[in-house]
């Protein structure tokens, strides 16, 4: 009996269909403060060329968060990439996910080929644990965002990219970059202590 049981309970989260840069499927969010998420976002799109999208999940258990992120990557496709028409191209990957899974406590942050320059690892890690944990601990989600947004967004301005429009798709691009697997950070934010 219990094999029966085994599958549904080991099944993977499903990877929510990419309809807005912010997607959170806790309700954490009020209304506002998702809509100036995206307006930021937005505006950072159209003025750099870079995406950045959030997400925030319930778990992503049984799987890990990091190879979530990558599954979410994968389908999404965030930032410019190359084309399927565009033989020869240059993929600019230069995508940023982040991820949120509220009942997990983790966080992490996945960063195309494009921008590792800009946003190494270590990096990535510093903006959960240093800016994003210690506001999620108090409860201040979209603070958190916000901040991560502002180091996010600080780093990408200083890099050499091609202007919005000039790339393989202009947006979104099927076959648009992905993160490498293992890029990113994963933190847990725990108010006292963690088991």
């Amino acid at each position: 009996m219990l094999a029966g049981v085994a599958p549904a309970a080991c099944a993977q989260v499903p990877v929510p269909p990419l309809q807005a840069r912010v997607t959170d499927l806790t309700a954490t969010l009020t209304t506002d403060q998702k809509a100036g998420l995206e307006r930021r976002l937005a505006l950072f799109e159209q003025r750099k060329g870079s995406q950045i999208a959030i997400l925030l999940v319930p778990t992503t258990q049984p799987e890990p968060i990091e190879a979530y992120s990558i599954r979410v990557a994968e389908a999404w496709k965030i930032g410019r990439g190359r084309s399927s028409n565009q033989a020869g191209s240059v993929a600019i990957d230069d995508g940023v996910l982040v991820v949120v899974a509220l009942s997990d406590r983790r966080m992490r942050i996945e960063v195309g080929y494009g921008l590792e320059g800009a946003i190494p690892d270590a990096v990535a890690k510093g903006i959960v644990s240093d800016l994003m944990a210690p506001r999620f601990r108090d409860r201040d989600f979209a603070g958190g965002l916000n901040a991560a947004l502002d180091a996010l967004m600080a780093r990408i301005e200083g890099e050499s990219l091609p202007a919005p429009g000039a790339g393989p798709g202009g947006s979104r691009a099927e076959g648009s970059s992905v993160p490498k697997a293992g890029s990113g950070s994963a933190v847990i934010w725990c108010r006292t202590s963690c088991p």
